[in-house]
């Protein structure tokens, strides 16, 4: 039976999951990366959910950056144009 706790084993892989499957949504291979080397997943589900606040934690895998809260897995993207300030 599975619980919906957000600490256990479960919660770190339901993180892991979602931050693959973000990647690959980017078009980044798994054999392209070593999440691991990277972030520490536990570490990462540790401190997301050990705040009272609001709290986001950015990080880059293989030139992809992302946004992790406790509630999602967001993509950075830079909204400046280089060629925008030359008009």
């Amino acid at each position: 039976m599975n619980g919906t706790a957000t600490t256990g084993p479960g919660a770190s892989s339901d993180l892991l999951v979602d931050i693959i499957e973000t990647l690959e949504a980017c078009g980044l291979d798994r054999d392209e990366y070593q999440l691991y080397d990277a972030v520490d997943v536990e570490a990462l589900e540790q401190i997301l959910h050990s705040s009272s606040g609001d709290i986001e934690v950015q990080f880059t895998v293989e030139g992809i950056r992302l946004s992790v809260t406790p509630e999602s897995v967001d993509i950075l993207i830079d909204d400046e144009e280089p060629n925008s300030a030359e008009q």
